[in-house]
């Protein structure tokens, strides 16, 4: 396969973009076009129009397009965004439609087949099933084994502080058993490397080699580097008085992260102090993402709860209150220390 060199690339998607653009509404005299790590935009500052181009993985990139249109615009007052998704990524563009729905900013998305553009209309909410009920009975198992059971898209995993250790999967013929590891092909090779052991000792094997690197104050190592988002959920599990909470427990995210090293956000629903329901949505780092992710995540399990964005207090960036000010339904901006980490424990079996 041909790699396209990035500026070539940036070049083609800016011409593309300028030619629908130009097809649909005529170039603005003045338009100013760009690239970025998401793909090509167009602004016209005179009109308050900011377009863009998403070049890859739309359904995540609405909160990168949303901080180009406030560049573009006044911080208070975004310029009309128009988000253009390719034809092949049509499903994606109806979650980012979907996405859309949740902000009080002025955005719309288009379906590019060619120069000609057509609107699109938005997923219907997430859902976040429940697993089979024979996967169930292994909750105590993952719970003996020191793990904190979750479920997420229909599965029953454990995690330590945030990190999966172990899946419980059920096969063609209506049986689960446990697969113990580090993500999916961590999980293969432990099952043939453990294949002499039970599933208890297999997964305690597991479970002990996690538990040495993933708790506070080791050197650093991968095991306490993955989904970090996930283990501050874990700690505000434990912690929820933090974010002013009174109880909360994990739950899966309305976009699932594809693999432990791509960037994404953990979410968790309860109650406040009042008895009121609330969503926690962690992040970590820089992910210009969160707020529609959260809304997202809220519009899945609790549409009408008050949101919470969890965050480092060196991660709160203004752009993230920015973008928490652009929703229909609003949403707090709440930081926890920088040394979170240290907040956690790690239970043994």
């Amino acid at each position: 396969m041909t790699t396209i060199d990035p500026d070539r690339r940036g070049a083609l998607l800016a011409g593309r973009l300028r030619a629908i653009v130009g097809a649909r509404w005529g170039v603005p005299d003045g338009a100013a076009v760009g690239t970025s790590a998401i793909g090509a935009s167009l602004t016209d500052r005179e009109g308050g129009r900011t377009w863009v181009l998403v070049d890859d993985d739309p359904a995540r990139r609405l909160g990168m397009a949303l901080a180009l249109a406030l560049r573009g615009g006044d911080t208070d007052r975004p310029h009309q965004l128009h988000v253009i998704v390719d034809d092949a990524a049509a499903e994606a563009a109806g979650i980012l439609a979907r996405r859309a729905t949740q902000l009080a900013a002025p955005v719309e998305v288009w379906r590019a087949v060619g120069l000609e553009l057509f609107p699109v209309a938005a997923a219907a909410p997430a859902t976040d099933p429940a697993p089979p009920p024979v996967a169930e009975l292994y909750r105590p198992v993952l719970a003996a084994a020191g793990l904190e059971p979750v479920v997420e898209g229909g599965e029953l995993i454990g995690e330590l502080l945030g990190l999966e250790v172990a899946r419980v999967v059920v096969g063609d013929d209506g049986e689960a058993h446990v697969e113990a590891g580090v993500g999916r092909f961590d999980r293969e090779a432990g099952a043939m490397m453990f294949a002499h052991l039970g599933e208890v000792d297999a997964l305690a094997r597991a479970v002990d080699v996690v538990r040495r690197q993933r708790r506070p104050g080791t050197e650093h190592h991968p095991l306490n580097q993955l989904v970090p988002e996930r283990w501050l959920r874990a700690v505000l599990v434990a912690r929820p008085d933090l974010v002013g909470a009174a109880q909360l427990h994990p739950v899966g995210s309305a976009c699932p992260r594809r693999n432990l090293r791509e960037n994404g956000v953990a979410t968790a629903v309860g109650t406040d102090l009042d008895g009121r329901p609330v969503v926690v949505t962690c992040s970590t780092g820089v992910d210009l993402d969160l707020v529609p992710s959260a809304a997202d995540d809220r519009l899945t399990h609790a549409p009408g709860a008050r949101l919470v964005l969890a965050v480092p207090a060196d991660d709160a960036l203004g752009i993230t209150s920015d973008l928490a000010a652009l929703l229909r339904q609003g949403a707090q901006v709440v930081t926890v220390p920088d040394d979170w980490r240290n907040l956690s424990t790690v239970a043994d079996p």
